[in-house]
């Protein structure tokens, strides 16, 4: 009789170890289904479940890296920091109006240009002057946009090159910038 009781037990066992391991293989599914494909190292021949959740976990700490990375160039710009890359000019002015500088970022899109000005209530500038920069530069402004958010002003200034095959000198947009608002 000892028998018949075990074996509903050891049925129970395999049942509970089965739906475990599906519920497992599920939860992995949906893991990975939550990574880009291409992120996922190519390769001809399917990839182990251990190689998979080592991608995923790969992904993650990119992920955490780039989420770091952007909260300080957030920091950054928050705190009128001065930093420089390939396609954005950053610089600040000294503002002599306020305690917040004027900020500006410079962005060469290819075809267009994007100047984006941060400055406090208090800084003033000529916007217009700016738009000449662009227009004396090769450029014509397409549209302006401003908003405040506490003691902020941002402006963006979007700018199309008016001859493609010339194009715009960014460097040269970015001295005469710099030169207009300091």
């Amino acid at each position: 009789m000892k028998k018949s009781n075990s074996s509903p037990e050891k049925l129970d066992r395999k049942t509970v170890e089965k739906n475990r391991r599906m519920i497992m293989k599920d939860l992995r599914f949906k893991l990975t289904s939550l990574v880009p494909p291409h992120h996922f190292k190519p390769s001809k021949e399917l990839l182990s479940q251990q190689d998979q959740l080592d991608q995923v976990a790969l992904y993650i700490k990119q992920l955490k890296e780039r989420v770091e990375e952007l909260k300080t160039k957030r920091s950054l710009a928050m705190g009128n920091k001065i930093g420089t890359n390939k396609n954005k000019i950053r610089d600040t002015t000294d503002g002599s109006y306020s305690g917040f500088p004027v900020v500006f970022e410079l962005r060469d899109l290819g075809s267009s240009l994007e100047v984006t000005l941060i400055s406090g209530l208090k800084k003033n500038f000529v916007l217009n002057e700016v738009i000449s920069v662009l227009q004396d530069e090769g450029a014509d402004v397409v549209s302006v946009h401003f908003s405040t958010n506490g003691d902020k002003v941002f402006h963006t200034l979007h700018a199309q090159v008016k001859v493609s095959r010339v194009g715009v000198e960014t460097s040269r947009v970015y001295q005469r910038l710099q030169q207009l608002l300091c």
